[in-house]
């Protein structure tokens, strides 16, 4: 079983806006060509059995709402599994719109993206949702290291303040998305500090991973780090081509492909 920890199903509203023209342009691809019918076919190339895929909410509003998740995920029971987002602004609307992503549409974790409202994980405003995660029983999923789209990289340090927020809610699982680099080593600390703190490898193809994480997948991190692509920016093929060369045992290698990841969020495969 493979599993997807972090990926999106663009909309047109989000696969347009200009903070993702570097992500175009590094990618030579239009993310508005992106389809259910091409998301699915993506996963089956790479061999992926269940992507969890998020909304995206940011100051300007919704550029992937709750509701087309849900949609999505209807429409592949099998395939996909929603992971909410909300307006970080707005605490109780936030935390009704949670509790409804959870409970009537059966999404499975909350993603929050610092880099989009500027505000780092320790803030204020996102405490509230820290306690509904606890409350619930679902992870906290965030971004960290610099940020690939054309905005400040500044919330993506892990050390201090993802640190400071493991410290605060020892109970909240944190999944931290996108490896960390270029403080990858913080985040393994971090990973290795906490027991409820893990780390995807999203954004990043396996022959770009750092070579101090992949001394921690073999070693005593093989069930702190979960495979992810950030799809569409690349496809689960694309992100996997080489995983033979990490040289992982077959534990460390289940656990990185599915296991680590069908644990926290609760995938059983049918």
């Amino acid at each position: 079983m493979i599993i997807d920890a972090w990926m999106q199903h663009f909309s047109e509203r989000q696969g347009t806006h200009p903070m993702f023209a570097s992500l175009r342009r590094w990618t030579r691809q239009s993310f508005e060509a992106v389809t259910p019918a091409t998301t699915i076919a993506a996963m089956d190339e790479g061999g992926v059995t269940m992507g969890l895929a998020a909304a995206w909410c940011g100051p300007e509003g919704w550029l992937i709402s709750n509701d087309e998740v849900a949609a999505l995920a209807q429409a592949y029971p099998s395939r996909i599994l929603g992971v909410a987002s909300v307006n970080l602004l707005s605490p109780m609307e936030a935390v009704h719109e949670l509790r409804r992503a959870i409970k009537t549409l059966g999404f499975r974790a909350l993603r929050v993206v610092p880099w989009l409202w500027n505000l780092p994980p320790n803030d204020r405003r996102y405490y509230p949702l820290y306690v509904e995660c606890v409350e619930l029983g679902i992870p906290f999923c965030t971004q960290v290291g610099h940020t690939g789209p054309l905005r400040p990289s500044e919330t993506g340090r892990p050390i201090p303040y993802l640190d400071e927020v493991a410290l605060d809610f020892p109970e909240l699982v944190i999944v931290a998305g996108h490896i960390g680099y270029p403080w990858t080593q913080e985040m393994i600390a971090l990973a290795t500090k906490y027991e409820n703190v893990y780390i995807d490898t999203s954004a990043y193809t396996v022959r770009r991973y750092p070579p101090e994480l992949v001394q921690y997948m073999r070693g005593h991190g093989r069930r702190k780090v979960m495979f992810g692509t950030n799809y569409p920016m690349i496809t689960a093929a694309k992100a996997l081509e080489g995983l033979d060369d990490l040289r992982l045992d077959a534990d460390a290698k289940a656990c990185f492909l599915g296991g680590n990841a069908a644990r926290v969020f609760g995938v059983t495969q049918s």
